[in-house]
């Protein structure tokens, strides 16, 4: 297996678990926001679509711009019908880039305020972990809310496996 297949691998089982994390979010709550310095619950949950196409864009271009981030939808069922809708095409330009490409540096933040020359597959790895970060952010989120929380890696209080 290469490293973009694992990649691509490991990409798409943690998209399906953010999309099941998505989907338990009450609408209800859209507005929740843990402390001051947190985003609220929707603009949260638009950081996966986001980030994921800012950041595929840019791997794919040499240079990722993140002045230039998409606006959320109006809705919150918008926000995961265009995670579900874009990754797919996310997906496929990854699978379009050469081991060249994905062995190539552009530039990356590797400290505050400090950019270096990171591997771009290094670089799609990273966003992979983000995502999973941003995850666990929102599956405290929904805990809050008072909703249930569904099995991200193993069992929950709310989804027990035995």
């Amino acid at each position: 297996m290469t490293e973009k297949e694992m990649f691509i691998n490991t990409w798409e089982r943690e998209f399906q678990t953010t999309l099941k994390i998505l989907k338990a979010y009450p609408t209800d709550k859209l507005d929740l926001k843990p402390s001051e310095k947190s985003k609220s619950a929707k603009d949260l949950a638009w950081t996966f679509v986001a980030e994921e196409g800012v950041i595929i864009d840019g791997v794919c271009k040499g240079k990722i711009d993140f002045m230039n981030m998409p606006k959320p939808p109006a809705t919150f069922q918008e926000v995961i019908s265009t995670y579900e809708n874009s990754h797919k095409g996310n997906v496929d330009k990854v699978k379009a880039l050469t081991e060249a490409e994905l062995n190539s540096p552009i530039p990356w933040m590797v400290a505050p305020k400090q950019m270096g020359q990171i591997r771009r597959a290094d670089v799609l790895w990273t966003a992979v972990m983000d995502n999973v970060h941003h995850r666990g952010q929102l599956s405290v989120y929904i805990r809050m809310a008072g909703a249930k929380l569904p099995s991200i890696y193993g069992p929950t209080a709310d989804e027990p496996w035995m």
